[in-house]
């Protein structure tokens, strides 16, 4: 029985990032098309966008409607201060129509649409009740509905993350990444992002990630494209992180904001680590997926002084990287604790995660080493 302890709770994940997947597709080609006039600021300076509320109110709607409403604690990052002011009545139509038109859509990924279109005030309160602080006791889903919304406005990586906490242990997670591309070969490495050509069909990009813990197994799923209808378990294979295990053949990924992530010190890092080559920058917790899927040997985050990391920004990540044989820790090698709110709190400086244990040992190494020079 094990085995299929979650088994559902997985499935109906999964479905839920798909179709959130194929919202955010749409609500980005309309963006790239139309400017920035569905783009607000957060007051971290952070943009938010129709596809963060909208996504959130579509998964928390479906949830609620799968396990009832009373069985749903949501922990993700939107509210709606914004959306409820005067003059952001605009934005919020444009949500209400997305949220709509989304939904309509559920039966094509098997799951349940509403009888009849929702109201706008149905919608602010799918948004808001999604206001769970997580914790150590209970079952939380842990929601990011746009990671990388930077990354999302301009067209470059993002990601869909949807977690489940289980008594203070993450128990599964899935990760949509609408722009990845399927095919290795239509990777384009460089300095600042991973993105596949925008010659590139967009039938060979973008999958959906996930796995259960203790299953000792990663899966990766494309995205249905058209007509199609999404049938379980949507031509699934197995992923597994790489087997580079020396540090000159390793490549790295690091985010692309500087707000929050020192550079400088990363770069020391792999110079005393042996990395040869350029970081690979890349927006959102795709990051993850591509340690998950073999494409990267090292994410290291190192955030600047009196930066909090938030749950959401790696549960569903660090779940599957760990299930592909990679490892997950703080940069004094301690498993990262979820069980403690909004926050990952007690983090020792930063985040590490690695393609298997020697490399790994080696990035622990070189952080120790390191530190004490450092100026952070």
């Amino acid at each position: 029985m094990e085995e299929d302890k979650y088994a559902k709770e997985l499935e109906v994940a999964v479905r839920i990032v798909h179709i959130a997947c194929s919202l955010c597709q749409k609500v980005q080609k309309g963006l790239l098309s139309a400017g920035d006039e569905q783009v607000k600021s957060k007051d971290d300076d952070s943009p938010v966008t129709v596809a963060d509320w909208s996504v959130q109110a579509v998964v928390s709607w479906l949830l609620s409607e799968f396990f009832g409403f009373q069985n749903v604690s949501i922990v993700a990052e939107e509210d709606v201060q914004t959306l409820s002011m005067s003059d952001s009545s605009h934005l919020l139509k444009a949500v209400v129509n997305t949220v709509n038109e989304c939904l309509a859509e559920a039966a094509k990924y098997g799951l349940q649409s509403p009888k009849k279109a929702l109201a706008a005030s149905q919608i602010l309160e799918a948004i808001s009740q999604c206001n769970s602080t997580g914790g150590p006791t209970g079952r939380h889903w842990v929601l990011d509905p746009v990671d990388g919304t930077l990354g999302f406005v301009h067209g470059d990586q993002y990601a869909i993350a949807l977690a489940l906490i289980e008594g203070g242990e993450l128990v599964l997670g899935v990760l949509g990444c609408p722009n990845y591309p399927m095919k290795k070969e239509c990777l384009n490495y460089h300095q600042t992002m991973l993105v596949s050509p925008s010659s590139s069909d967009s039938r060979e990009k973008g999958c959906v990630m996930y796995a259960r813990r203790g299953s000792g197994r990663a899966w990766v799923q494309p995205l249905i494209h058209g007509d199609v209808k999404f049938e379980w378990p949507n031509s699934a294979r197995l992923i597994h992180v790489s087997s580079i295990d020396d540090p000159s053949l390793a490549t790295f990924c690091e985010p692309v904001e500087k707000t929050n992530s020192d550079h400088a010190f990363t770069a020391g890092l792999a110079s005393s680590m042996g990395l040869k080559k350029q970081p690979l920058r890349v927006h959102s917790m795709v990051k993850y997926a591509a340690i998950a899927c073999g494409d990267a040997e090292i994410f290291m985050k190192f955030a600047r002084s009196g930066y909090k990391e938030k749950i959401w920004d790696h549960a569903a990540g660090v779940v599957i990287v760990e299930e592909a044989g990679g490892v997950v820790t703080d940069a004094g090698g301690h498993s990262l604790d979820f069980s403690r709110g909004l926050y990952l709190e007690g983090l020792d400086r930063g985040i590490v995660a690695c393609s298997g244990s020697t490399l790994h040992e080696k990035l622990i190494g070189a952080v120790y080493a390191s530190w004490d020079s450092s100026h952070l």
